[in-house]
């Protein structure tokens, strides 16, 4: 009986690697709330890379209502009520 002793491959899961689709035209923002400056926008249908998520001030979207920001870019936040993540909690490190 012979045994496979070589170790299996490492497999990594990164955040940021996985991308994610904005459900509806949404502003991006340079902080975690409607109050910062907007610094562009993303069409419906865009998909984002989510580096980490914060809590900033809670908004009514499309998929529900959240406090929770996703931090897209170096100063760019979109609200995750717009970015459909398939979960209600967070998906990426906190920033």
């Amino acid at each position: 009986m012979s045994e496979n002793l070589t170790a299996p491959e490492p497999t990594t899961t990164l955040a940021a690697a996985a991308t994610y689709p904005v459900v509806a035209d949404v502003n991006v923002r340079s902080g975690p709330g409607t109050q910062y400056a907007k610094v562009g926008s993303l069409a419906s249908g865009a998909r984002v890379s989510i580096g980490c998520q914060t809590s900033g001030q809670t908004i009514t979207g499309p998929l529900g209502t959240s406090a929770i920001w996703d931090r897209i870019g170096t100063g760019r936040y979109v609200s995750d009520t717009y970015v459909r993540t398939g979960n209600d909690g967070y998906v990426a490190p906190r920033c």
